[in-house]
């Protein structure tokens, strides 16, 4: 089996590299200086070149902000649009399986209770649309596929909201976190681990939601980092932070499909445990 891992510098696409290196599991890494997946022709080459088994697509524009500034014309687009129909056009012609990162912000957060895979998609940001599109075009596309839609993910290798309330903490003495939005955190390792599991296992095709189990608010979530630091948190509501881009204030997502599969899945108290000590 010959892997193919895109975006393979980024936060989990380096969290996915070191799972395999672990393993003894040979790959192709490809950072975005390595393979554009923007360039239709590049991807085109690479593939027929390489004739990948397996891809996974860790590369993703996350500048959820920046991607409501021209929506359609930004780096969103190119790359979660164009850059996903890019390599499932390559991937099918190779008869390649694909796994797709998706995202909660496909959906609006006005449920009150958890999403199935099965509910509508609404995505009220370019970031969440973009990353909706993508979804479409890989189900359109593509045999083989998972697409798997995650949220608040956090991990060892790149910049995360762990890491920002750990460095706001060594010079703040307090701090105020909005409490009005509710979602699953997810740890790298446990969606990188879902990931190779699907593919391993040749779990059913389609689409599935993968986080840490439990659910948090954003204020909950910096509580449980910090409760070991000298630091007072406040909840306060998401108008104390005015954004540019809509945020879902509950877009809990059930994780029932991927645990029928046989996944196994810990919290996000236990994965977030896990993540400070190895650091």
């Amino acid at each position: 089996m010959k892997i193919l891992i895109t975006g393979a510098s980024g936060q989990l696409g380096t969290e996915l590299r070191h799972l395999l290196d672990s393993r003894g599991i040979e790959y192709l890494a490809m950072d975005s200086t390595q393979l554009d997946i923007t360039d239709a022709k590049a991807v085109d080459n690479f593939f027929e070149n390489e004739r990948p088994n397996v891809v996974y697509d860790c590369a993703a524009y996350t500048a959820v902000d920046a991607a409501e500034e021209e929506p359609g014309k930004t780096t969103n687009g190119l790359v979660n649009v164009e850059g996903t129909r890019n390599l499932a056009i390559a991937s099918e012609r190779v008869k390649a399986t694909l796994v797709y990162i998706s995202t909660d912000y496909v959906f609006d957060g006005t449920n009150s209770e958890m999403y199935s895979e099965e509910d509508s998609a609404n995505p009220k940001n370019q970031y969440g649309l973009a990353k909706y599109q993508g979804e479409q075009l890989v189900q359109k596309i593509m045999s083989k596929y998972y697409i798997i839609r995650t949220s608040w993910v956090f991990g060892k290798y790149g910049k995360n909201f762990v890491y920002t309330m750990l460095k706001l903490a060594e010079t703040h003495d307090e701090l105020s976190v909005v409490d009005d939005q509710v979602g699953r955190p997810t740890w790298t390792k446990t969606l990188a681990d879902f990931m190779t599991y699907a593919v391993e296992n040749r779990i059913e095709y389609g689409i599935y939601q993968l986080s840490n189990d439990n659910s948090c608010s954003w204020f909950e979530f910096a509580s449980e980092i910090l409760k070991d630091k000298q630091v007072t948190i406040h909840p306060v509501d998401s108008s104390k932070f005015p954004q540019k881009a809509y945020r879902p204030k509950h877009s809990v997502m059930s994780l029932e499909k991927a645990k029928l599969m046989g996944f196994s899945i810990i919290s996000w108290q236990e994965a977030l445990r896990e993540f400070k000590s190895d650091l």
